[in-house]
């Protein structure tokens, strides 16, 4: 198997990626991406439904995979989406004072 049965935690975060990039990705890519992850279907059962080979299928997942992780490597969106959401969640529980917030937006627009 690809990843989703070696590390729980790593999928969710390749599938919040997937959540991210995937209008960056190829029809082709995003199909077997979802059937795999989403839909839970083997590669076996994708390569039997896309009428190709196993081998082709892993092939494109393990490639949608890597692009997924060198788009985030250089744009890191889900990274500061996080980072984002923590400090308004800071903010919103007086955490952080309305002057720190404000100097935090600014410094990552």
């Amino acid at each position: 198997m690809i990843m989703k049965e070696n590390n729980i935690n790593k999928t969710i975060e390749l599938t919040s990626l997937y959540d991210y990039y995937k209008k960056l990705l190829t029809d082709k890519q995003k199909k077997y991406f979802e059937l795999y992850f989403f839909e839970d279907l083997t590669l076996h059962e994708i390569s039997l439904d896309m009428s190709v080979s196993r081998n082709a299928v892993y092939d494109s997942i393990s490639k949608t995979i890597a692009t997924l992780n060198d788009l985030e490597k250089n744009l890191k969106l889900y990274k500061k989406s996080n980072i984002i959401k923590e400090k308004i969640e800071e903010y919103q529980k007086n955490k952080i004072s309305k002057e720190d917030f404000i100097s935090f937006i600014e410094g990552v627009v």
